[in-house]
């Protein structure tokens, strides 16, 4: 599931060297921490936070398929 994340976070910014996933367990399953350089946020959010609703999806997908909770914050 890192995987996933970081392969689209780099997809949509300039600076995809400045991308960087970590992960940290939680009660309910796995919290995934996606930094971005500055310039970078916006595109990760997208207007109205369309873009990163769209990343926690599929996100939600692949942990369902896993039998697990994941969760997305944009740092």
């Amino acid at each position: 599931m890192k995987d996933l994340v970081e392969y689209i976070a780099k997809s949509i910014v300039d600076n995809p060297d400045d991308v960087k996933v970590t992960e940290a367990p939680s009660e309910d399953g796995v919290v995934f921490k996606l930094e971005v350089a500055s310039e970078d946020r916006g595109r990760v959010i997208g207007r109205e936070g369309r873009t990163a609703k769209a990343i926690r999806t599929l996100l939600r997908i692949v942990a369902i398929k896993q039998n697990t909770h994941a969760s997305l914050e944009i740092v």
